[in-house]
């Protein structure tokens, strides 16, 4: 048996033999047709697309879903050992290659788990099932009597042993999937539902060479690109000559609107960039609304309705309670600017770039130059910050159009941080509005809600008019018209519909897909602004009822598991037993993120200062159900630092602009909650061994700003309904009664 190999997570290329194995049948639905394959096996069926078995003993982990920082690769490592039955220190893992990878769509929704670990723990149960076949005509023993640790398969009795390297010896096995191995029961798992230190952490900790903000080729040279001052500007002119003549500048590429310059050294592209910009003239336009959440309900919209039920019948409502509610243009707000390596050889374009779509970014950078799709490489690296459409496509592009004007050389592209605020799409400002009908005893009979929203999706989607070096061509590539994304996942309806049983509801979706302000996927979508506004209202409604809010909650729900998770959050945050201080206050927040991932509970202590109004959030209390749990650490990570971007968001963070420029230009024009603000964060989770996965990484944002806003209405009696909740906003907001007393 060969000794486990060290950990890694890139594969060297090498000579690959192949071989074929009879096929065996696909497993078949009620209705006749094929069932679906688990997950992301259904658009990459081939086993070699996700494993292969290196002959050195090694076992090559492919997978179309990249490292963010939620630890993905690591719980993806678990979930192939176990069902592989391989030490985990043997896996080596690609991640986000276009050539090698099998095409899992965005690294987005907190599907890496659902899906992309669903299709990786068949996909491994079946090769292992393929192998123990193999081996039992080897050893001549059937199957159910072999029994294997880390890929040695050993026959009872002292009757042989073999390894899946002996049997494979490096070679493919060109087989699809047929989704009828059945993966292993939780009892017979090693891996899955511990907490395994992670594997991206090493490198990130000790300085390696992990983010492509720290990638250095050998033939590296070093692009900047000029922006337009504002959306919609157009060049006029430049003095491209005399930057040409600046020391270490080796091209001024100009294409339409598209301006950039490439230099032997950062410094000297960071200077004739700067020099480029005073000379550059642009002819810009006014285009910013004052106040965006009249804009959005001025504007066309295309007015969905995406749930109806009547109520059958009953009491007539005791009263009508109704509110509005405001979620402003936000920021990524990525600590490491956006930043991309490209170089073109003549032939071929490899693109190194930290973007969360990066099949989708190579096929519209591919149209953008006019080449073959197979002829862009897109590899993935981790880029320093970001869960969301930063400008991690845009500067892939900025790159690509660079090095295809320089062959030979590898040009790296820095955003700066002006760029990364001002040019980056911002998540969609969005104005809610709810309306309840309730009995004598306060509950819900009729709930009707309505919401007003831009787009909350531009990714590049395979085409150029999503990049803004695509739209600034002298030839531009035309933005598509946006769409909303459907049931159940939703974008800028994402929870909207509520999870609580009520009678009669009716929700309506109004997208406006005119954006004065470019947007697109922030992290959740449109959930936490309306898991604000849905949590909010159920807590006005509960004091409206003279009800606590926990049991206010419980009584409105039937899904046991929500029951649960508000519980346990409640349990464990000492709700009941709370100790009343003046400017204290306690909130409650919960949803099921997209009604189908994971449950998600938030109880909140603030305090608020009596002078200066300012809101400081004293201790957290989280508790989640992400169905089976495959590494509580991670999740932890996750439901914590979700949590936390949430308090910054919700206290803190909203685009400003003058009507026709982006203000918001770095960290004092657009500040950020800082560590000395982070309050302590207790999480409980409830694991549900063989349940399917949820998915935890956008299920805590939404109950978080509810909690907030919540506990500053416990605190204060004043229930601010616009976000951020700021000092000056909480202060000219007048009391609707007094605090929880």
């Amino acid at each position: 048996m060969s000794a486990p190999l060290k950990r890694r997570t890139l594969l060297q290329g090498s000579l690959v033999l192949t071989f074929s194995l009879a096929a065996s049948p696909r497993a078949w639905g009620a209705a006749g047709g094929p069932k679906p394959l688990p997950g992301s096996l259904e658009n990459n069926p081939q086993l070699d697309a996700w494993l292969h078995l290196g002959a050195d003993g090694s076992v090559t982990l492919k997978t179309g879903k990249v490292e963010l920082g939620q630890g993905v690769l690591t719980a993806l490592g678990q979930i192939c050992a176990d069902e592989l039955d391989v030490e985990l220190s043997r896996l080596i893992l690609v991640s986000g290659d276009t050539q090698r990878s099998p095409n899992e769509g965005p690294t987005a929704g907190s599907m890496s788990i659902s899906h992309g670990g669903l299709a990786v723990r068949h996909a491994a149960a079946e090769v292992r099932a393929l192998l123990l076949a193999m081996a039992s005509k080897r050893l001549g023993v059937p199957a159910a009597r072999l029994a294997v640790r880390d890929g040695t398969i050993t026959a009872p009795s002292g009757k042989g042993s073999v390894t899946y390297w002996s049997l494979l010896g490096g070679r493919m096995l060109e087989r699809q999937a047929s989704g009828t191995v059945k993966p292993k029961a939780p009892s017979e798992r090693r891996y899955t539902g511990q907490s395994v230190p992670r594997l991206d952490l090493p490198a990130k900790l000790t300085g390696e060479t992990s983010f492509v903000q720290d990638f250095r080729p050998p033939n590296l040279v070093h692009g900047r690109v000029v922006r337009a001052p504002s959306q919609g500007a157009v060049l006029l002119g430049t003095d491209a000559a005399s930057v040409e003549r600046m020391p270490g500048v080796l091209r001024v590429v100009r294409n339409g609107h598209f301006l950039g310059v490439i230099a032997t050294g950062e410094w000297q592209a960071i200077q004739a960039s700067a020099a480029l910009a005073r000379s550059a003239r642009w002819q810009e336009q006014a285009n910013l609304p004052a106040d965006p959440y009249t804009w959005l309900q001025r504007q066309p919209a295309q007015d969905t309705v995406i749930q109806d039920l009547a109520r059958p019948g009953g009491a007539a409502p005791a009263k009508t309670l109704e509110a509005s509610y405001r979620r402003p243009y936000q920021l990524h707000g990525s600590i490491g600017p956006s930043c991309a390596v490209a170089e073109w050889n003549g032939e071929a374009l490899t693109v190194y770039t930290h973007s969360q779509t990066i099949f989708d970014t190579t096929k519209a950078i591919a149209k953008m130059l006019g080449l073959p799709e197979d002829s862009v490489h897109g590899k993935h690296l981790p880029g320093a910050g970001c869960y969301g459409h930063n400008g991690a496509d845009d500067v892939a592009a900025d790159a690509a159009l660079l090095a295809h004007a320089l062959p030979g050389r590898a040009v790296r592209v820095q955003w700066s941080r002006q760029d990364e605020h001002t040019c980056e799409p911002s998540g969609s400002a969005m104005v809610t509005k709810v309306r309840a009908n309730v009995g004598a005893n306060g509950d819900v009979l009729d709930w009707a809600y309505e919401l007003w929203s831009n787009p909350h999706s531009t990714r590049p989607g395979g085409n150029p008019g999503n990049l803004l070096a695509g739209r600034s061509l002298a030839k531009p590539f035309a933005m598509p018209v946006p769409r909303n994304s459907g049931p159940p996942n939703y974008a800028a309806d994402r929870n909207a519909i509520p999870l609580y049983a009520f009678p009669g509801q009716r929700v309506t979706t109004h997208l406006v897909t005119e954006m004065p302000v470019r947007v697109s996927s922030h992290r959740g979508l449109g959930a936490y602004a309306n898991v604000f506004s849905i949590e909010s209202f159920m807590d006005e409604l509960a004091h409206a009822a003279g009800a606590d809010p926990v049991e206010y909650r419980l009584r409105q729900l039937q899904d046991e598991r929500a029951q649960a998770v508000i519980r346990k959050a409640a349990e464990r945050f000492g709700w009941t037993a709370f100790e009343r201080k003046p400017h204290h206050g306690r909130g409650i927040g919960f949803a099921r993120y997209k009604n189908l991932a994971s449950y998600c509970a938030v109880c909140l202590e603030v305090v608020i200062e009596p002078d200066s109004h300012a809101i400081r959030t004293v201790r957290a209390v989280l508790a989640a159900d992400a169905g089976e749990v495959v590494n509580p650490d991670g999740i932890r990570n996750q439901l914590e630092g979700g949590l936390i971007q949430s308090l910054s968001w919700s206290l803190k963070e909203a685009v400003r602009h003058d009507g026709r420029r982006i203000l918001s230009r770095d960290w004092s024009s657009y500040p950020i909650l800082t560590f000395s603000e982070v309050p302590p964060v207790e999480i409980e989770l409830i694991d549900h061994p063989g349940e399917p996965f949820l998915g935890a990484g956008e299920a805590s944002q939404g109950p978080t700003a509810a909690a907030l806003a919540n506990a500053v209405f416990d605190a204060t009696g004043r229930r601010v309904r616009e976000l951020p909740l700021t000092p000056e906003r909480l202060k000219s907001t007048p009391p609707s009664q007094r605090a929880g007393q």
